[in-house]
C-alpha cells in the first residue's frame, strides 16, 4: 500500500523535481515555469463548494490521451478520472491500491512526460590491457591455430 510519504520520497529523488509550496504537488522547471507531474486530487464533495484535497488519491501526468484511456480501461478500480480532467493527459489513482514499485514506475513515467531526463551516464574510463593480460591473449591465440 503506497502513501503520500512514498510519493514524496520517490518524487524528491527524481532529478530537478520541485515540491510546490502550499500543496502536495511535484513539478519540473521547464522554460522558467513549473510543469506539474504529480499532485493530490482536489475533490469536489458538493456542487458549487470548494474542492478539498483527498490524500488517498494522486493525479499523475501521462504521455497522451491514448495512454490515459488504456490505463483507465486496464484497471478501473485503481485508475479513474472525472470531468475536470476531460481532454487533459492525467489520470487519478487510488494510492492504497498501489504497491511502491508500481508507484515508482508511474511517477518516473509522469516525470518524463513533464520533461524529465535521465542524467547521461558518466563516461567510463578506458581500460588499458596490462602486459600480463596481453600475454594471456597472445598465448590463447597461438593455442588455437
Amino acid at each position: 500500500m503506497a502513501t503520500q510519504a512514498d510519493v514524496r520520497r520517490i518524487a524528491r529523488a527524481l532529478p530537478g523535481t520541485v515540491e510546490e509550496t502550499g500543496r502536495f504537488a511535484f513539478a519540473l522547471p521547464v522554460k522558467d515555469k513549473l510543469k506539474g507531474y504529480a499532485w493530490v486530487w482536489l475533490e469536489r464533495l458538493a456542487p458549487k463548494k470548494a474542492r478539498v484535497p483527498n490524500p488517498k488519491v494522486l493525479a499523475i501526468r501521462v504521455a497522451n490521451l491514448g495512454e490515459k484511456d488504456l490505463m483507465l480501461k486496464s484497471d478501473p478500480v485503481r485508475f479513474f478520472t472525472e470531468p475536470h480532467y476531460n481532454g487533459y493527459p492525467a489520470v487519478l489513482l487510488h494510492l492504497p491500491t498501489m504497491r511502491v514499485p508500481e508507484l515508482r514506475g508511474l511517477l518516473r513515467d509522469a516525470w518524463r512526460c513533464a520533461g524529465g531526463r535521465e542524467p547521461a551516464p558518466a563516461p567510463r574510463a578506458g581500460r588499458r590491457a596490462t602486459t600480463a593480460s596481453k600475454k594471456r591473449v597472445a598465448s590463447k591465440r597461438s593455442d588455437v591455430g
